[in-house]
């Protein structure tokens, strides 16, 4: 099958092209600047920009999938706006092209006024690309754990940094963290069952954990033992965001949205997506263990650990 993957030089994406490869499709990428992604083997790069109408139509064509793994978050405040647009111009390229499917890995979260600024802007690109002339499937996650997400990233170097955790009181809402090798696997799978096409699915791993024990299991996983929380409920959200960025190595302007959406319980109703796909999900101590077995976060976690918690 010919597969376009954006997004590739994210964190899923940069999971994704590999697995795609190692099932036997045929995988061209869209990035931005070519001279700045090394691709693996047998990928075709394809230059262009989804927020420059037209500088990407050429990387669809002959494209029966493309996945849709884009967002602006760490653009600055104006993120959501720059969403929109992109996926504007995705689904007129996609339907120009002549694309079959598309499918999109957004955010979990109820669609009313609880959702975060970040998770409402996942959920209107989903609603402008299910506007396209293709088949949309959409898999909607929480956090998800491996080496490159910055919301692991965020709770490994505050467990690391930090034996005393001062929190807000979004530390004990509820979260349905999934690895990383997990979504993967669900991301690939659906090539296989055209029977996905124009569903939703759920997806989460075999925990639903509060965010305090997500830290302390994370801590205890590490070796450097469980921090201690103190849930503070005058903390705001804003407030929290500007004491991460000061405490780990994670921006300002990606901290802040992501705190925001802490604030909103993200549990994954995932019968349908076990009924339809196999998948052996993978335990969320293992999910650690697998995320900091790879190179750039063992190296962070060394480096974090050798500052004795003295934030960046």
């Amino acid at each position: 099958m010919h597969v376009l993957v954006t997004g590739a030089t994210g964190f899923v994406g940069g999971h994704l092209v590999p697995a795609l490869l190692a099932a036997g499709h045929s995988v061209r990428v869209l990035v931005r600047d070519p001279s700045e992604y090394a691709p693996p083997d047998g990928v075709d790069v394809a230059a262009g920009d989804l927020l420059d109408a037209g500088s990407f139509d050429a990387a669809l064509a002959g494209v029966d999938v493309a996945y849709y793994l884009v967002h602006s978050m760490r653009a600055g405040d104006d993120y959501a706006e720059r969403d929109r647009r992109a996926a504007r111009n995705f689904r007129r390229a996609a339907d120009e092209a002549g694309v079959d499917r598309v499918v999109y890995l957004g955010g979990l979260g109820e669609d009313d006024e609880t959702l975060s600024a970040h998770l409402r802007s996942r959920r209107e690109v989903e609603f402008i690309l299910r506007d396209g002339a293709y088949d949309l499937t959409t898999f909607r996650a929480a956090i998800i754990i491996g080496a490159g997400s910055a919301s692991f990233r965020m709770i490994r170097e505050l467990t690391t940094r930090l034996p005393v955790l001062v929190t807000p009181r979004w530390v004990r809402t509820d979260c349905h963290p999934i690895a990383i090798d997990d979504v993967i696997a669900y991301l690939v799978d659906v090539l296989d069952t055209p029977e996905t096409a124009c569903e939703t699915y759920e997806i989460g791993g075999p925990e639903v954990l509060t965010y305090a024990e997500i830290l302390k299991r994370t801590g205890r996983v590490m070796g450097t033992g469980e921090p201690k929380i103190v849930p503070i409920p005058v903390l705001t959200p804003e407030l929290s965001a500007y004491w991460v960025a000061l405490m780990t190595d994670v921006p300002s302007s990606v901290a802040r949205p992501l705190i925001h959406g802490l604030k909103t319980p993200v549990v994954a109703d995932t019968d349908a997506a076990q009924a339809q796909f196999t998948v052996d999900l993978t335990p969320f101590a293992d999910a650690v263990k697998l995320a900091l077995s790879e190179p750039r976060s063992r190296e962070a976690a060394e480096a974090a650990a050798a500052t004795g918690g003295a934030g960046r």
